[in-house]
């Protein structure tokens, strides 16, 4: 996707997990990452593992300082965010260019994890829990 006035590429892509959504667009520039407005390190609570997933497709294409990473996340917990995030880069970096959707198909990164949380049924605790039976 191609736009913007002053020519230059704005790519995005969608991911989701569990409840969360991400909108992510990746913009030619030093590799900045902005989450809801926040700086991604402090808005993902400066947590190494957080980081590493969200950047992972970066991290593998080895494009780590090339684009700046604008997302827009909702729902959800850090967890699934970040994990929507990564998704959502993944598939922005596939239009970028078609070479990149065979190494991330490879890596995984472009399967959407489509688990989520069970509803819970009457008569029950939880979705599966049921309360202690009693013989007598």
């Amino acid at each position: 996707m191609l736009s913007s006035h002053k020519k230059s590429a704005i790519y995005s892509g969608t991911g989701r997990r569990k409840t969360s959504i991400a909108r992510v667009k990746l913009i030619p520039g030093s590799g900045k990452l902005i989450i809801n407005g926040m700086p991604g390190e402090s808005y993902l609570q400066f947590s190494p593992n957080y980081l590493r997933i969200c950047c992972a497709p970066l991290n593998i294409l080895g494009l780590t300082k090339e684009y700046d990473i604008y997302v827009k996340a909702q729902g959800g917990g850090l967890t699934g965010q970040a994990d929507a995030i990564r998704l959502g880069l993944a598939r922005a970096l596939c239009h970028i260019n078609s070479d990149n959707r065979t190494t991330l198909k490879s890596e995984g990164l472009l399967k959407r994890d489509a688990r989520v949380k069970e509803r819970k049924k009457y008569g029950l605790r939880k979705a599966r829990k049921a309360p202690q039976y009693s013989k007598r």
